[in-house]
Order: C-alpha cells, then structure tokens, then sequence
C-alpha cells in the first residue's frame, strides 16, 4: 500500500508516516520506483508509535520499536513501558499528596469565622516541590 493508504488506515498524515521513517522507527521501508510500499506489518507498527505518543512518549524514547522484532528489542520495549509506568506512579503519588495538603487547607479555611481564629500565613504547612 502507498503512504496515502496507510495514513488513512491509521489516522495520521502522510508527513507524520515520513517523520516515523526517518526516526527509523517504520523500519526499512519497501520502494515501488519513487513511491514507498507499505505492508500490514506497518499498520501495526504505526498503531503502536501513536498509542506511545498519545501515553505521553516522545519519538526519541521509541528507538526500541526499530528491533521490536527481536527478543531484546522486545525486552527494550517493556523495560520502556515499566520505566514510563514508574514515572506515572511517583506523578500520581505526588499529586495526591498535594490533594491531601489542599483538602486539608480548605477544611482549615473554611472553618474561619474571622481573622483571629484563623492561622496566620507563617503557621500554615508549606510543603516545597522538589
């Protein structure tokens, strides 16, 4: 199939299936006279690069999907999705610590009737982001 159709398969441009290629992620890709030749196997591989990008990965960080074929590129590929996970986990971990200390802001908050029973600026916990 041409680039066209496969664009349309996947749902991205053309231009998007050139800039795959030359991040060699698509692989070798076939050539018919001055047009590029796709195969199902593309359909798959394309699948896979905008499902990583759309799970926040950038091309650069894909370069295992050039030997997903492999064993160790299969190993590669895992390792990066553990890792990406990890990252997600320490985020979520991090955000919800910071719901908790915004909860527990706003029942102090609103439990202020005036400004003498509520604490000052220098007593309120704040919490550095590092």
């Amino acid at each position: 199939m041409r680039i066209g159709e496969l664009a349309a398969l996947t749902g991205c441009t053309p231009k998007a299936l050139r800039l795959y290629e030359a991040h060699g992620l698509l692989g070798t890709v076939a050539r018919r006279g001055s047009y590029r030749s796709y195969g199902p196997e593309d359909v798959q591989r394309v699948q896979w690069i905008r499902q990583a990008l759309a799970l926040g990965f950038r091309l650069a960080a894909l370069q295992p999907l050039r030997a997903i074929d492999t064993a160790a590129g299969a190993a590669a590929v895992l390792e990066l999705i553990h890792s990406r996970r990890r990252a997600i986990a320490d985020e979520l971990a991090q955000l919800q610590a910071a719901d908790t200390a915004l909860a527990a802001l706003s029942v102090e908050l609103a439990s202020c009737e005036d400004s003498i029973g509520c604490a000052t600026p220098d007593k309120l916990p704040i919490r550095s982001s590092a």
